[in-house]
Protein backbone atom coordinates (compact mmCIF):
# COMPACT_ATOMS: atom_id res chain seq x y z
CA UNK A 1 0.00 0.00 0.00
CA UNK A 2 1.63 3.51 -1.19
CA UNK A 3 1.52 5.89 2.06
CA UNK A 4 3.45 8.41 0.15
CA UNK A 5 1.80 11.79 1.02
CA UNK A 6 0.93 14.13 -2.34
CA UNK A 7 2.28 17.71 -1.61
CA UNK A 8 0.17 20.33 -1.67
CA UNK A 9 -0.39 22.59 -4.23
CA UNK A 10 1.68 25.60 -2.08
CA UNK A 11 4.12 22.91 -1.51
CA UNK A 12 4.77 21.58 -5.24
CA UNK A 13 5.39 25.18 -6.61
CA UNK A 14 8.35 25.39 -4.33
CA UNK A 15 9.34 21.61 -5.94
CA UNK A 16 8.98 22.67 -9.39
CA UNK A 17 11.04 26.21 -8.43
CA UNK A 18 13.90 23.80 -7.09
CA UNK A 19 13.69 21.20 -10.01
CA UNK A 20 13.97 24.91 -12.85
CA UNK A 21 16.96 25.22 -10.84
CA UNK A 22 18.13 21.78 -11.17
CA UNK A 23 17.64 20.48 -7.58
CA UNK A 24 15.25 17.47 -6.69
CA UNK A 25 13.39 18.23 -3.28
CA UNK A 26 10.68 15.85 -1.85
CA UNK A 27 7.93 17.26 -0.11
CA UNK A 28 9.67 14.96 2.92
CA UNK A 29 12.10 17.16 3.02
CA UNK A 30 10.16 20.65 3.01
CA UNK A 31 8.02 19.01 6.01
CA UNK A 32 11.48 18.49 7.48
CA UNK A 33 12.88 21.81 7.09
CA UNK A 34 9.72 23.47 8.83
CA UNK A 35 10.01 21.13 11.30
CA UNK A 36 13.68 22.43 12.50
CA UNK A 37 12.69 26.24 11.63
CA UNK A 38 14.19 26.74 8.56
CA UNK A 39 11.28 27.20 5.81
CA UNK A 40 8.20 29.03 6.66
CA UNK A 41 4.91 27.76 6.65
CA UNK A 42 2.97 28.41 3.63
CA UNK A 43 0.19 31.32 3.73
CA UNK A 44 -2.78 30.28 3.95
CA UNK A 45 -5.18 31.54 1.45
CA UNK A 46 -8.65 31.97 0.87
CA UNK A 47 -11.06 29.36 -0.66
CA UNK A 48 -11.27 27.43 -3.99
CA UNK A 49 -15.07 27.90 -4.38
CA UNK A 50 -17.87 25.53 -4.84
CA UNK A 51 -17.19 24.13 -1.35
CA UNK A 52 -13.26 22.85 -2.80
CA UNK A 53 -11.84 23.87 0.76
CA UNK A 54 -8.93 26.36 1.05
CA UNK A 55 -5.79 26.90 -0.50
CA UNK A 56 -2.59 28.31 0.82
CA UNK A 57 0.66 29.96 -1.35
CA UNK A 58 4.49 30.04 -0.07
CA UNK A 59 5.48 32.99 1.27
CA UNK A 60 8.02 34.92 -0.90
CA UNK A 61 10.78 34.35 1.09
CA UNK A 62 10.59 30.38 0.50
CA UNK A 63 11.63 29.92 -2.64
CA UNK A 64 15.06 31.57 -1.93
CA UNK A 65 15.17 29.43 0.90
CA UNK A 66 14.36 26.27 -0.78
CA UNK A 67 17.11 26.63 -3.31
CA UNK A 68 19.51 27.49 -0.16
CA UNK A 69 18.89 24.44 1.38
CA UNK A 70 18.84 22.12 -1.59
CA UNK A 71 22.34 23.33 -1.63
CA UNK A 72 23.27 22.84 2.03
CA UNK A 73 20.88 21.07 3.86
CA UNK A 74 22.85 17.96 3.34
CA UNK A 75 22.44 14.23 5.26
CA UNK A 76 24.19 14.45 8.79
CA UNK A 77 24.47 18.58 8.74
CA UNK A 78 22.81 19.96 11.86
CA UNK A 79 19.80 22.29 11.59
CA UNK A 80 21.66 25.39 13.40
CA UNK A 81 24.67 24.91 10.97
CA UNK A 82 22.78 25.42 8.04
CA UNK A 83 20.33 28.15 9.60
CA UNK A 84 24.09 30.01 9.89
CA UNK A 85 25.22 29.21 7.13
CA UNK A 86 22.10 30.32 5.22
CA UNK A 87 22.06 33.65 7.12
CA UNK A 88 25.52 34.83 6.39
CA UNK A 89 24.66 34.60 2.72
CA UNK A 90 22.06 36.51 3.32
CA UNK A 91 18.94 34.74 3.08
CA UNK A 92 15.80 35.23 5.18
CA UNK A 93 15.83 32.58 7.43
CA UNK A 94 13.17 32.95 10.06
CA UNK A 95 14.63 34.94 12.98
CA UNK A 96 13.86 32.49 15.97
CA UNK A 97 15.61 30.24 14.35
CA UNK A 98 18.61 32.39 13.68
CA UNK A 99 19.01 33.21 16.87
CA UNK A 100 18.18 29.78 18.24
CA UNK A 101 21.42 28.56 15.99
CA UNK A 102 23.50 31.96 17.55
CA UNK A 103 22.40 30.39 20.46
CA UNK A 104 23.73 26.80 20.03
CA UNK A 105 26.96 28.21 18.99
CA UNK A 106 27.65 29.27 22.88
CA UNK A 107 26.39 26.40 24.07
CA UNK A 108 29.85 25.04 22.11
CA UNK A 109 31.95 26.27 24.23
CA UNK A 110 32.12 23.66 27.03
CA UNK A 111 35.04 23.39 29.72
CA UNK A 112 37.18 20.24 29.33
CA UNK A 113 36.42 18.03 32.33
CA UNK A 114 33.80 19.98 34.19
CA UNK A 115 30.48 18.71 35.18
CA UNK A 116 27.39 20.50 35.77
CA UNK A 117 26.34 21.87 38.85
CA UNK A 118 30.26 22.80 39.79
CA UNK A 119 31.11 26.07 41.68
CA UNK A 120 33.82 28.45 40.29
CA UNK A 121 36.72 26.62 41.52
CA UNK A 122 35.33 23.02 41.23
CA UNK A 123 35.26 23.76 37.88
CA UNK A 124 38.81 25.58 37.54
CA UNK A 125 40.23 22.43 39.79
CA UNK A 126 38.63 20.28 37.09
CA UNK A 127 40.24 22.05 33.93
CA UNK A 128 43.60 21.68 36.01
CA UNK A 129 43.08 18.33 36.78
CA UNK A 130 41.92 17.65 32.96
CA UNK A 131 45.42 19.14 31.25
CA UNK A 132 47.20 17.31 34.43
CA UNK A 133 46.33 14.08 33.14
CA UNK A 134 47.41 14.47 29.59
CA UNK A 135 44.19 16.96 28.54
CA UNK A 136 44.48 19.02 25.54
CA UNK A 137 46.21 22.86 26.14
CA UNK A 138 45.83 25.98 24.62
CA UNK A 139 47.79 26.30 21.49
CA UNK A 140 49.72 29.63 21.97
CA UNK A 141 51.40 29.97 18.62
CA UNK A 142 50.23 27.94 15.78
CA UNK A 143 52.50 26.24 14.02
CA UNK A 144 52.04 28.21 10.88
CA UNK A 145 52.37 31.55 12.29
CA UNK A 146 55.62 30.18 14.49
CA UNK A 147 57.29 29.36 11.19
CA UNK A 148 56.83 32.49 9.69
CA UNK A 149 58.29 34.03 12.54
CA UNK A 150 61.46 32.19 12.85
CA UNK A 151 61.45 32.56 8.87
CA UNK A 152 61.48 36.44 9.72
CA UNK A 153 64.08 36.65 12.79
CA UNK A 154 66.25 34.08 10.99
CA UNK A 155 66.19 36.26 7.54
CA UNK A 156 67.08 39.51 9.17
CA UNK A 157 69.39 37.86 11.61
CA UNK A 158 71.41 36.59 8.61
CA UNK A 159 71.34 40.21 7.20
CA UNK A 160 73.07 41.35 10.26
CA UNK A 161 69.87 43.62 11.26
CA UNK A 162 69.09 42.84 14.86
CA UNK A 163 65.75 41.69 15.78
CA UNK A 164 63.81 42.84 17.00
CA UNK A 165 64.41 45.99 16.06
CA UNK A 166 66.06 48.11 18.73
CA UNK A 167 63.52 50.91 18.33
CA UNK A 168 60.95 48.55 20.27
CA UNK A 169 63.36 48.30 23.43
CA UNK A 170 62.39 51.61 25.39
CA UNK A 171 58.98 50.27 24.57
CA UNK A 172 58.93 47.90 27.11
CA UNK A 173 59.69 48.62 30.79
CA UNK A 174 59.59 45.21 31.67
CA UNK A 175 57.55 45.21 34.68
CA UNK A 176 56.47 41.56 34.76
CA UNK A 177 58.67 38.76 32.44
CA UNK A 178 56.34 35.81 33.36
CA UNK A 179 54.96 34.24 30.35
CA UNK A 180 52.17 32.24 30.46
CA UNK A 181 52.78 28.26 29.49
CA UNK A 182 49.98 26.64 27.76
CA UNK A 183 48.71 25.05 30.59
CA UNK A 184 48.87 28.35 32.75
CA UNK A 185 46.92 30.05 29.26
CA UNK A 186 44.23 27.58 29.29
CA UNK A 187 43.40 28.38 33.13
CA UNK A 188 43.37 31.65 32.14
CA UNK A 189 40.90 31.36 29.69
CA UNK A 190 39.44 29.35 31.78
CA UNK A 191 39.01 31.66 34.63
CA UNK A 192 38.17 34.80 32.62
CA UNK A 193 35.26 32.81 30.53
CA UNK A 194 33.64 31.78 33.88
CA UNK A 195 34.58 34.92 35.71
CA UNK A 196 34.16 37.91 33.26
CA UNK A 197 37.98 39.18 34.72
CA UNK A 198 41.01 39.22 33.91
CA UNK A 199 43.84 40.28 35.96
CA UNK A 200 46.35 42.74 33.75
CA UNK A 201 49.44 41.58 34.72
CA UNK A 202 48.52 37.62 33.79
CA UNK A 203 47.01 39.51 30.51
CA UNK A 204 50.18 40.97 29.86
CA UNK A 205 51.86 37.39 30.71
CA UNK A 206 49.58 35.61 27.97
CA UNK A 207 50.42 38.19 25.44
CA UNK A 208 54.44 37.41 26.05
CA UNK A 209 53.70 33.88 26.12
CA UNK A 210 51.97 34.38 22.51
CA UNK A 211 55.33 36.15 21.80
CA UNK A 212 58.24 33.50 22.30
CA UNK A 213 60.85 34.69 20.21
CA UNK A 214 60.69 38.82 21.02
CA UNK A 215 62.41 39.69 23.89
CA UNK A 216 60.68 42.83 23.70
CA UNK A 217 57.06 43.17 23.54
CA UNK A 218 55.56 46.95 23.89
CA UNK A 219 51.87 45.81 23.65
CA UNK A 220 52.14 43.09 26.75
CA UNK A 221 53.97 45.84 28.86
CA UNK A 222 51.49 48.83 27.82
CA UNK A 223 48.64 46.07 29.36
CA UNK A 224 51.10 45.37 33.01
CA UNK A 225 51.84 49.27 33.57
CA UNK A 226 47.90 50.29 33.19
CA UNK A 227 47.78 49.28 36.61
CA UNK A 228 50.20 51.33 37.85
CA UNK A 229 49.58 54.20 35.31
CA UNK A 230 45.75 54.51 36.25
CA UNK A 231 45.34 52.84 39.76
CA UNK A 232 41.70 54.13 40.66
CA UNK A 233 40.03 53.51 37.25
CA UNK A 234 36.79 52.52 37.65
CA UNK A 235 36.92 49.33 35.22
CA UNK A 236 39.40 48.11 37.67
CA UNK A 237 39.51 46.03 40.50
CA UNK A 238 42.21 46.15 43.59
CA UNK A 239 43.82 43.35 42.09
CA UNK A 240 43.92 44.98 38.75
CA UNK A 241 41.18 43.11 37.28
CA UNK A 242 39.49 44.00 34.04
CA UNK A 243 35.74 43.09 34.78
CA UNK A 244 33.64 44.11 31.87
CA UNK A 245 30.93 42.18 31.90
CA UNK A 246 31.29 40.76 35.38
CA UNK A 247 29.97 36.68 35.56
CA UNK A 248 30.10 34.09 33.16
CA UNK A 249 30.41 35.47 29.52
CA UNK A 250 28.51 32.69 28.26
CA UNK A 251 25.22 34.08 29.35
CA UNK A 252 26.45 37.66 28.07
CA UNK A 253 26.72 36.47 24.46
CA UNK A 254 23.64 34.53 24.75
CA UNK A 255 21.57 37.38 25.60
CA UNK A 256 23.25 38.82 22.55
CA UNK A 257 21.97 36.34 20.47
CA UNK A 258 18.94 37.25 21.76
CA UNK A 259 18.85 40.91 22.13
CA UNK A 260 20.63 41.86 19.00
CA UNK A 261 19.37 43.39 16.05
CA UNK A 262 18.99 40.89 12.73
CA UNK A 263 21.03 43.98 10.76
CA UNK A 264 23.78 43.99 13.27
CA UNK A 265 24.18 40.30 13.50
CA UNK A 266 24.71 40.08 9.99
CA UNK A 267 26.98 43.00 10.37
CA UNK A 268 29.04 41.23 12.71
CA UNK A 269 28.88 38.00 10.83
CA UNK A 270 30.40 39.67 7.72
CA UNK A 271 33.09 41.15 10.28
CA UNK A 272 34.22 37.76 11.34
CA UNK A 273 34.55 36.33 7.62
CA UNK A 274 36.46 39.25 6.95
CA UNK A 275 38.88 39.04 9.60
CA UNK A 276 39.71 35.36 8.91
CA UNK A 277 40.05 36.39 4.89
CA UNK A 278 42.31 38.92 5.96
CA UNK A 279 44.69 36.73 8.66
CA UNK A 280 44.42 33.98 5.54
CA UNK A 281 45.58 36.31 2.94
CA UNK A 282 48.40 38.36 5.29
CA UNK A 283 49.81 34.56 6.30
CA UNK A 284 49.64 33.81 2.74
CA UNK A 285 51.26 36.78 1.49
CA UNK A 286 54.35 37.21 4.30
CA UNK A 287 55.04 33.35 3.54
CA UNK A 288 55.49 33.93 -0.31
CA UNK A 289 57.74 37.03 0.20
CA UNK A 290 59.80 35.27 2.99
CA UNK A 291 59.87 32.36 0.03
CA UNK A 292 61.29 34.53 -1.89
CA UNK A 293 63.72 35.84 0.23
CA UNK A 294 62.18 39.38 -0.74
CA UNK A 295 60.22 40.88 2.62
CA UNK A 296 58.29 43.62 1.72
CA UNK A 297 54.15 44.95 2.66
CA UNK A 298 52.88 42.20 3.68
CA UNK A 299 55.79 40.49 5.94
CA UNK A 300 56.43 44.46 7.53
CA UNK A 301 52.03 44.31 8.21
CA UNK A 302 53.03 40.59 9.58
CA UNK A 303 55.17 41.68 12.08
CA UNK A 304 54.02 45.01 13.08
CA UNK A 305 50.09 43.27 13.66
CA UNK A 306 52.26 40.77 15.98
CA UNK A 307 53.40 43.04 18.22
CA UNK A 308 49.88 44.90 18.72
CA UNK A 309 46.13 43.55 19.29
CA UNK A 310 45.98 42.44 15.74
CA UNK A 311 48.23 39.37 16.25
CA UNK A 312 45.84 38.20 18.37
CA UNK A 313 42.96 38.18 15.89
CA UNK A 314 45.74 36.56 13.70
CA UNK A 315 47.16 33.74 15.77
CA UNK A 316 42.84 32.95 16.49
CA UNK A 317 42.38 32.33 12.58
CA UNK A 318 45.37 30.42 11.79
CA UNK A 319 44.27 27.88 14.92
CA UNK A 320 41.00 27.21 12.99
CA UNK A 321 42.27 25.13 10.11
CA UNK A 322 38.31 24.76 8.63
CA UNK A 323 36.01 27.57 8.84
CA UNK A 324 32.73 26.64 10.76
CA UNK A 325 29.25 28.70 10.94
CA UNK A 326 29.37 27.64 14.71
CA UNK A 327 32.89 29.43 14.81
CA UNK A 328 31.79 32.25 12.82
CA UNK A 329 28.91 32.83 14.96
CA UNK A 330 30.85 32.93 18.33
CA UNK A 331 33.62 35.22 16.82
CA UNK A 332 30.54 37.19 15.68
CA UNK A 333 29.07 36.91 18.65
CA UNK A 334 32.66 38.24 20.72
CA UNK A 335 32.95 41.27 18.12
CA UNK A 336 29.14 42.64 19.37
CA UNK A 337 30.33 42.07 23.18
CA UNK A 338 33.86 44.12 22.53
CA UNK A 339 32.04 46.77 20.36
CA UNK A 340 29.49 47.06 23.82
CA UNK A 341 32.11 46.89 26.23
CA UNK A 342 34.52 49.87 24.14
CA UNK A 343 31.88 51.81 24.53
CA UNK A 344 30.76 51.20 28.35
CA UNK A 345 34.37 51.71 29.43
CA UNK A 346 34.69 55.34 26.94
CA UNK A 347 31.33 55.91 29.42
CA UNK A 348 32.66 55.36 32.83
CA UNK A 349 36.69 56.25 31.83
CA UNK A 350 37.71 59.31 30.62
CA UNK A 351 40.77 60.11 28.91
CA UNK A 352 41.05 57.12 26.84
CA UNK A 353 43.20 57.10 23.88
CA UNK A 354 41.20 55.80 21.32
CA UNK A 355 43.16 57.58 18.55
CA UNK A 356 45.78 54.49 19.19
CA UNK A 357 43.65 52.40 18.47
CA UNK A 358 43.20 53.67 14.61
CA UNK A 359 46.78 53.24 13.99
CA UNK A 360 47.34 51.21 10.98
CA UNK A 361 48.04 47.46 12.08
CA UNK A 362 46.84 47.88 15.79
CA UNK A 363 43.34 46.20 14.81
CA UNK A 364 42.55 44.14 11.58
CA UNK A 365 40.68 46.74 9.11
CA UNK A 366 37.44 45.19 9.42
CA UNK A 367 37.15 45.16 13.04
CA UNK A 368 38.59 49.11 12.72
CA UNK A 369 35.67 49.99 11.08
CA UNK A 370 33.31 47.47 12.72
CA UNK A 371 33.76 48.48 16.64
CA UNK A 372 32.78 52.53 15.50
CA UNK A 373 35.41 53.96 18.39
CA UNK A 374 34.07 55.88 20.54
CA UNK A 375 35.89 59.26 20.52
CA UNK A 376 38.48 58.44 18.54
CA UNK A 377 39.82 60.60 16.59
CA UNK A 378 42.31 60.44 13.49
CA UNK A 379 45.64 59.28 13.98
CA UNK A 380 49.15 60.30 12.79
CA UNK A 381 51.01 57.86 10.95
Amino acid sequence: MNTTKVPSRADQQLIDHARKHGFTVTGKQLSGWRRHGLLPANAHGGGLGRGRGSTSQPVAASFALVLGLARLAGRGRRPADVALALFGEGLPVPEPTVRAAFRTAVGSIRLPGTVPGQDVDEKLDAVDSYIGRGGQAAIMVPARARRVDEQIAAFFESAGVPWPPEELVPLDEHLNEERLTPQGATLFAADALLTGSAPLPLVGALLRGMAPGLGTNPIASLVETTVRDVPHSPVLGPDGSLTMPAGDVRSVLRTLAETTSPEDLAAAWHVAQGVRSWALDLCARTEAELAARAPGDATTEWWISRQLPAGLYLLEELRTRHEKATTTALSALLLLLQRETFAELDRVQEGLQWDLAQTPGFLPPPVRAFLSLPSAAPASS
